[in-house]
């Protein structure tokens, strides 16, 4: 799990947040409250998800419990994994 924590964080960092301080980002924090991430910044999360872990979304899925901080996003793909979603 720390592996995936990590890998997201710094897709988060890279793309979004442009710097490498990780002291930017909490892993609770919000990316649509703190406005990190638009929609358009969701579809590229999304197809990072899926082509760093393999992940596919059903429509369902694709919710802020699922996508909305460092937090949910490893919860869910953890889930995905081990075929609990």
């Amino acid at each position: 799990m720390e592996e995936t924590i990590s890998k997201v964080r710094k897709f988060i960092l890279e793309n979004f947040l442009f710097t490498d301080d990780e002291t930017t980002l909490c892993n609770i924090d919000s990316f649509l409250e703190k406005g990190i991430i638009d929609s358009t910044g969701m579809l590229e999360l999304m197809a990072f998800i899926g082509d760093e872990f393999h992940i596919t979304f059903e429509d369902d899925e694709v919710i802020p419990y699922n996508l909305d901080s460092v937090d949910c996003v490893a919860s869910f793909i953890f889930r995905k994994k081990t075929g609990t979603a």
